[in-house]
């Protein structure tokens, strides 16, 4: 922990000095370094320029997001950039090849259902949904302490089902800190609400496709090998597991923290603000249930949820409740990282270097299960200290090469495991809104940390194992 302070210490002393070019330019730097002198020791495998170059990429791309010497949708730009220079030109590779593939990530199902999502959460931030949710929380649970936390983390829950993590974990926080200031930041209730909310904002998006990018990216990664997964056989898996996974939270918090004897008064907790137009809270909540209700419904009525995402886009813009500055407000850098992403996956498959790097995996003397355990693993120790989606983006088109429903399987359970990630401040945003109040410190983040870092991964096990046995039966 001590290296993670410093090296955050550093790079806020690199920023105060107007120096933070220096501090990314020698890191880009070292990290293009480190890259050519792995591919340099690779290449005298033989495996062939393609993949060589392939390789340089991808290790660069980790070591890029793992150092965020440039932003974290800036690398999945540049992957896009060199797949089409190596692979679209002679220029490094003998013979050019056909480029759509990479390119196409840009307008990807995957691409399509995130924006959908973006367009709904929005929407429900300008009706002020969110704010009548956590309102009806309070009066629905406000009574006792226990039940207040335990409905608290529920409705963060579902909320980051459908709306952004970061959004649903700020509105919730934003909401109940007055009633900390009151209460005292130091009261194990307070530290309660602090870690358990925003644990449950990265968990929940466990639930749906949309509702986490590493989600998102297990389902595009499948459909590139023929496997679609629809909405409605997601949540099979990630509804019941997020809520669970946040439930057994609750309850670890609930013996741990001691909050038995809390008191809480729910009057503290502030109102809603004045409420939006009742036309344009009608608009979201009609959008709302008919996108949702064609995701649900895709098996009856054939519409990919790719395109019943145009709903949201369309019905919103027109009914003004989203308009040009909203739009613009988007986080369109998500997409252009799960853009990347895809395509560095694209390349793994399509040279065969996740063949080969899988191959090696294989015969390692282990059970396959036990490689499988070890994607998850690595998929929430990698998340503590990158981006979820990096992580995934990195991990996913490798599970997908391994051999039967294992192929199916992992994928979903990377997935899961990279959205338990909870041991530092840094380690997803939500902990980041939480922590940016100044009201807790890093270190409480820790007990949440390592009780993800062992019950995610066997929770996506056993969830996924039951999900595949029936998906496949």
């Amino acid at each position: 922990m001590a290296s993670n302070d410093s090296r955050y210490a550093a790079i806020r002393l690199y920023k105060k000095l107007k120096l933070g070019w220096l501090f990314n330019t020698s890191t880009f730097i070292g990290n293009l370094v480190i890259a050519a002198g792995l591919t340099y020791f690779f290449r005298q495998l033989g495996y062939g320029n393609a993949v060589d170059f392939v390789f340089l990429i991808a290790v660069l791309s980790i070591g890029l997001w793992v150092t965020e010497a440039v932003p974290p949708f800036a690398v999945g730009i540049f992957i896009v950039c060199m797949m089409l220079f190596g692979f679209g030109t002679d220029f490094i590779i003998d013979e050019s090849a056909p480029v759509e593939l990479y390119v196409g990530t840009w307008t990807s199902n995957v691409i399509w259902l995130l924006l959908g999502g973006f367009f709904l959460a929005e929407g429900m931030k300008q009706a002020q949904l969110d704010r009548s949710l956590f309102s009806f929380t309070v009066r629905r649970f406000g009574r006792s302490p226990q039940r207040l936390l335990l409905g608290l983390m529920m409705v963060t829950a579902l909320g980051s089902m459908i709306m952004s993590n970061t959004a649903t974990s700020a509105m919730m926080i934003s909401s109940i800190t007055p009633l900390i200031y009151v209460m005292g930041a130091k009261t194990s209730y307070a530290r309660a609400l602090l870690t358990g909310i925003p644990a449950a904002a990265t968990v929940g998006g466990i639930g749906t496709i949309i509702g986490s990018t590493p989600n998102a990216i297990a389902v595009g990664a499948l459909a590139e090998q023929g496997i679609n997964i629809t909405f409605v056989e997601w949540m099979m898996v990630g509804f019941p597991t997020g809520l669970i996974l946040v439930y057994m939270f609750y309850r670890y918090l609930v013996k741990k923290m001691n909050i038995r004897e809390a008191t809480v008064d729910a009057s503290l907790i502030p109102k809603s603000d004045t409420p939006a137009e009742p036309f344009k809270r009608r608009a979201v909540i009609f959008t709302l249930f008919v996108t949702i209700g064609l995701w649900v419904t895709e098996p009856l009525h054939g519409i990919p949820v790719a395109a019943t995402s145009a709903v949201p886009i369309l019905l919103l813009t027109m009914t003004q409740v989203i308009g040009t500055d909203e739009v613009r407000a988007l986080p369109w850098d998500t997409l252009m990282l799960v853009a990347g992403g895809l395509a560095l996956g694209i390349a793994l498959v399509d040279v065969g270097l996740a063949d080969i790097i899988m191959e090696k995996i294989n015969s390692l003397p282990v059970a396959v299960f036990t490689v499988v355990f070890l994607f998850a693993f690595i998929g929430v120790l990698l998340s503590n200290v990158m981006s979820n989606t990096a992580a995934s983006s990195i991990l996913i088109p490798l599970a997908v090469t391994l051999p039967g429903a294992f192929g199916i399987a992992t994928p979903v359970i990377v997935a899961i495991s990279c959205s338990c990630a909870l041991f530092l401040p840094v380690s997803t945003p939500s902990n980041a809104v939480a922590y940016a109040t100044g009201l807790i410190e890093q270190k409480e983040f820790r007990r949440g940390g390592v009780y993800f870092v062992i019950a995610g991964p066997l929770a996506a096990c056993a969830a996924v194992a039951l999900w595949v046995w029936l998906y496949m039966g």
